[in-house]
């Protein structure tokens, strides 16, 4: 046995090292124009690698303009995992479907992987030659009401930037916006001249037809100033120039729904739309009783999931549905969102023979092709066998049918009888008690709020922190609520306590004032204080607001 786990354990360990040597590949886009970069990572786990990805397969397409290496230390459930990741620029050297060949790291290779490069504009821009410009583009002039637009914003600069850069918020009257991913950078040549450029995507969804006007957006920062200092004893960095950039004014025609859609269909505009569905487990022996989960997937390219409807509910005799919460989620592409909804029911068969299914159908308009679409599932028909366990055994005898159908119902029957007589009684004394006097509460153990407030007075009066936090948690103890929850709803409250933790955790806390706090307290509204039991004596309170 020795011997064999001797021989074993080197197999183990080469197994787990080929596992871990893997170079995965992915882009920060598949989709650039002409004369734009792509971000090309490596990413390894293997900690025995040592030294650089060797990238000389891609120099036949594309030139390399920068290398730069993220070293990662990763915790999960007390495992720590390494990665090392290669960022590589890449500015491509041809157009059309360009490959990204495997890349060598030790043994291990990495998967090629496609970029389309698009023939940009070789017009001129008008801003090209400014050392800071901005570009907003649509990807479309005319949409219907309720579909995708994709705005993009780009910001040229050919200059360096400091990190107090600026965009206006993009807002639009009567439209939903959804950021489109992250921001993304890179470079591209305009002239024979190196831009960096800013990218920001957004999936606009006007609400109303129409004229759509998307304002101008504006961009500032500070440029590096690179000229030479003239007073040679200044020191630290000094100020460059601020820039401020303005887009042009967009318009959009927002076009009404079809008058061929059909008006008891909900409003689906979207560039594609699929549907499926699956079975856990697949419906081909199944018996009365056994439960079945029906997954319905409808997943849209060019609409966010929460403007997908619900599916048709699976309705059909013999058929018991016990339906989940739906899962929704959204996907970010080149092309705009993809949405998915999926929805969950579970199926439990109460009869035997034959269930007919119906079909899911769901109506959509294409806005790619203009045109009204149906995407369906066809209906099925389950055969559900009978279930020997839940099979009722037939008393032996000349027992006739009608008499053990009339024991089923008498049985039926009293235990109804049962139900409605403690049903009533239950009633009866629900009523009873509405007109008893209500129950005085127990005397109050401890010392009262009353005299929690005046604890809190006399510490906050006298600046005491360390007595005012003591007093201030017992009559905390004796809330409806945490100090944290009272603090969230009572903006005054909140800058008092910030106020008292700051005194209590710093050198500061002897200059502490602690006015604010008891304000603040005195001002909670009343509705959420516990009452104080004197309180319905009759006697004015003690600190009238």
């Amino acid at each position: 046995m020795t011997r064999f786990t001797a021989l074993l354990l080197p197999l183990l360990l080469c197994t787990a090292t080929a596992q871990a040597a893997e170079l995965t590949a992915s882009v920060d886009r598949s989709r650039l124009n002409s004369g734009e970069t792509v971000e090309l990572t490596l990413e390894t786990s293997d900690v025995t690698q040592f030294g650089k990805p060797d990238l000389t397969a891609l120099e036949a397409l594309f030139e390399v303009r920068g290398t730069r290496q993220v070293n990662q230390l990763n915790t999960l459930n007390g495992d720590n995992r390494a990665t090392t990741r290669w960022i590589i620029t890449l500015l491509p050297k041809e157009n059309g479907s360009v490959v990204i060949p495997p890349l060598q790291l030790g043994d291990a290779q990495s998967q090629p992987i496609t970029v389309q490069v698009v023939e940009s504009d070789t017009r001129e821009n008008k801003n090209s030659l400014d050392p800071v410009f901005i570009e907003a583009s649509l990807d479309q002039s005319s949409v219907y009401v309720q579909a995708q637009a994709i705005l993009t914003l780009r910001i040229y600069h050919s200059v360096s930037l400091y990190d107090d850069s600026s965009l206006t918020p993009l807002q639009i009257a009567d439209a939903r916006i959804e950021q489109l991913g992250d921001t993304r950078t890179y470079e591209k040549d305009l002239n024979g001249v190196r831009h960096g450029v800013i990218e920001m995507r957004y999936a606009i969804y006007p609400q109303h037809s129409g004229l759509l006007t998307i304002a101008p957006q504006t961009f500032s920062a500070t440029l590096v100033d690179t000229q030479p200092s003239q007073d040679a004893n200044a020191q630290g960095p000094k100020p460059g120039k601020l820039m401020r950039v303005s887009s042009a004014e967009i318009p959009l025609t927002v076009k009404p729904k079809p008058l061929t859609y059909p008006v008891d269909a909900p409003w689906l505009p979207a560039r594609s739309l699929s549907l499926s569905e699956s079975w856990n487990p697949e419906p081909e022996h199944i018996q009365v009783g056994d439960s079945m989960t029906r997954s319905l997937t409808l997943k849209v390219e060019g609409l966010a999931s929460s403007q997908l409807p619900a599916l048709p509910a699976t309705e059909a005799n013999g058929l018991r549905r016990y339906p989940d919460q739906p899962v929704l989620s959204n996907q970010s592409t080149d092309r705009g969102i993809v949405g998915s909804r999926e929805e969950r029911e579970a199926l439990v068969p109460s009869r035997s023979g034959a269930i007919e299914l119906p079909t899911v159908d769901v109506v959509w308009w294409n806005t790619f092709e203009d045109h009204l679409e149906h995407s369906s599932l066809p209906a099925r028909t389950l055969q559900v066998a009978n279930n020997p366990s839940l099979q009722v055994d037939t008393p032996t005898g000349n027992l006739q049918p009608s008499i053990v159908d009339n024991d089923v119902l008498w049985w039926w029957k009293l235990s109804t009888l049962i139900l409605a007589c403690t049903t009533l009684l239950g009633f009866g004394l629900w009523w009873r008690a509405r007109w008893q006097p209500a129950v005085h509460r127990a005397a109050q153990t401890g010392p009262s709020p009353r005299t929690l407030m005046d604890d809190i007075k006399r510490a906050s009066q006298a600046n005491d922190p360390q007595a005012t936090r003591q007093a201030l948690d017992a009559w905390a103890r004796q809330q409806p609520e945490t100090l944290a929850d009272m603090a969230a709803r009572f903006v005054p409250l909140s800058d008092a306590l910030d106020g008292l933790n700051g005194a209590l955790y710093s050198e500061t806390g002897q200059h502490w004032q602690g006015e604010d706090l008891w304000r603040a307290i005195r001002t909670i509204p009343a509705a959420e204080r516990v009452q104080d039991p004197v309180g319905d004596s009759g006697l004015p309170p003690l600190y009238p607001k």
